[in-house]
């Protein structure tokens, strides 16, 4: 079960591997993920709370969330009910934002305090007012580490000329908007460290945890115990 499947970015990486999937989303990007990676006898798709799934307990194998569990109101909350659907044997895959000095010595928390109160059609038209005005730049300063943690403390849009260089100047663009519209948007944005996640973890009793800091803050596993 793939929760937080948004359009599809990671749905199509599963399905190539050979996974059967169970995309889950509660926005209507369950649409675009359909378009994406159309239903068929290997994936089906729900639009649900995390917190409120259509499905019974401990039915998967894999439960994998990625970039969605700090956005949600009780983080803590939302990794049990994740947890009630992995079956004995199984894992849970999750990641979590992670306290960062970097995060607070940037724009993106003051840009965050307004745009996440626009309504939805203003604030994707302030965000991608941002990105055609910065991205540019951030383009030019991909050329150096320096100018670019110089441009990334300055600008609160979200740029990957420098990890993802191979992307086309669209794919940039489109993956520029899409996550500056996300970390500026969120009406929850939650932060825990690497030991408090673990924690989660082993009170809800799963077992070879592995949590490390990785990716967009923490990233951590752990299965169900059998019997």
């Amino acid at each position: 079960m793939e929760c937080g499947c948004g359009a599809g970015r990671f749905t199509e990486i599963l399905l190539a591997r050979g996974a059967n999937v169970s995309s889950i989303d509660l926005s209507s990007a369950v649409d675009a993920n359909r378009i994406s990676c159309p239903i068929g006898s290997r994936h089906r798709i729900a639009q649900a709370d995390i917190r409120h799934l259509p499905f019974g307990p401990q039915q998967f194998d894999i439960v994998f969330c990625l970039g969605v569990i700090q956005h949600t109101p009780d983080p803590e909350q939302t990794i049990t009910c994740l947890y009630e659907h992995v079956k004995p044997g199984g894992s849970l895959v999750i990641d979590h934002y992670r306290y960062t000095p970097s995060w607070y010595t940037q724009t993106a928390p003051l840009f965050r305090l307004a745009l996440k109160r626009l309504p939805p059609g203003d604030a994707i038209r302030w965000t991608e007012r941002l990105v055609a005005l910065a991205l540019p730049l951030h383009r030019i300063a991909s050329r150096s580490a320096i100018a670019e943690a110089v441009v990334r403390r300055v600008s609160p849009v979200v740029s990957y000329y420098r990890a993802y260089p191979e992307l086309s100047p669209e794919l940039q663009r489109q993956w520029s908007l899409l996550d500056t519209h996300d970390s500026l948007t969120d009406w929850y944005k939650h932060f825990r460290t690497t030991s408090q996640v673990e924690h989660s973890l082993r009170e809800l009793g799963l077992v070879d945890i592995h949590c490390e800091a990785a990716g967009n803050g923490v990233e951590a596993r752990g299965r169900r115990p059998i019997g």
